[in-house]
């Protein structure tokens, strides 16, 4: 018989012990695809301002985009998908962070548009507006990988599954900002396992969020994986 980590309210500092758990059971997969992760993301820090814009930008804004907006994305959704594995004990395999681009490209790229898309509208309302929604949506790449859902109903069911818990997401978030200070004032490496703690522990969160209401709630959600006790 298995038992779950999660039969309890979602909450940060829940989301964060269970993400801590999980993370040092595959430490070494897990760190490697986050330093891969880190590479690969260098063009994009690049083309949302890192670098000063100039001629040499303007020439391959069109490759940087395309690279942003169709690879990237990817490698994100995959990433995402893989500390979700490991908050529910499952083997982390690095290459599944390419899997993507063979089985749900298309799903991957529309969903993380249509997110960007609503971000972007939300910002330019007071900025508070694109807060609310970057909040709300944060499960829709879990919802592409983990259920294979279509982007736009990957969006409505994030926004519902976050229904009550828009504080617990903002307050992860607000914690991970402080957790990426702390690891800059131990160099690259603090750097990376505070990147490994924040990625396993929003997976933790959406995991927690889908048993809870699972078990909790008279309107059921989609199905529930559980998760084995490490």
């Amino acid at each position: 018989m298995t038992t779950s980590y999660f039969q309890i309210e979602p909450s940060v500092s829940h989301s964060l012990s269970v993400g801590w758990k999980k993370m040092m059971e595959q430490f070494l997969p897990l760190l490697l695809i986050v330093f891969i992760c880190a590479i690969l993301q260098g063009p994009v820090r690049f083309i949302k301002g890192d670098a000063d814009f100039n001629f040499l930008m303007l020439m391959f804004l069109p490759l940087l985009l395309a690279y942003g907006f169709l690879f990237w994305p990817v490698i994100d959704y995959g990433s995402d998908f893989l500390f979700l594995k490991a908050v529910r004990s499952q083997k982390v395999e690095v290459a599944e962070l390419f899997e993507g681009f063979r089985t749900k490209f298309v799903q991957i790229v529309l969903a993380n548009l249509l997110v960007f898309a609503l971000v972007m509208v939300g910002l330019f309302l007071l900025i508070i507006p694109g807060i609310i929604i970057g909040c709300r949506l944060v499960f829709v790449s879990y919802l592409v990988m983990d259920k294979d859902m279509e982007a736009i109903a990957a969006v409505e069911e994030s926004w519902r599954m976050t229904r009550g818990y828009g504080w617990t997401i903002f307050f992860l978030g607000v914690t991970s900002f402080f957790l990426v200070i702390a690891g800059l004032m131990v160099m690259i490496v603090g750097v990376l396992v505070s990147a490994m703690w924040i990625s396993a522990s929003y997976a933790a969160l959406y995991q927690s969020v889908l048993e809870y209401r699972q078990n909790n709630e008279t309107l059921p959600i989609l199905g529930v994986n559980e998760v084995p006790e490490g």
